[in-house]
């Protein structure tokens, strides 16, 4: 059975919202409540937005834009990587293989 979530405030933009959440996700939660706070209040003081809904839009856009740019870059990582390891490993287990057979 999943405990209960707790009830945990954040404040955005100076408005306090609770929300429900499991324990053990509190800390993210929270993190991201603050994440999200700056970043909102960054486009509030350059002058550029107006209106909190064109905020939350704005703010929204710009960090998911910045997901897609991270994900994008884990792949690239990974599509560079991968083959590499996959080498490595060869090389190890015929390196390996090539000490057992000098064992016999």
């Amino acid at each position: 059975m999943k405990p209960d979530p707790v009830a945990v405030t954040v404040n955005i933009l100076d408005k306090e919202f609770r929300i429900a959440c499991p324990e053990e996700e509190r800390e993210s939660l929270l993190r991201s409540a603050q994440y999200l706070n700056t970043r909102m209040r960054e486009l509030r003081e350059s002058g550029k937005v107006v209106g909190i809904d064109r905020i939350s839009v704005m703010a929204s856009l710009n960090i998911v834009h910045e997901l897609l740019q991270h994900r994008a870059s884990l792949a690239d990582y990974d599509r560079q990587v991968a083959p590499r390891l996959l080498a490595l490993q060869n090389r190890i287990e015929h390196v390996l293989d090539k000490n057992r057979q000098i064992e016999f």
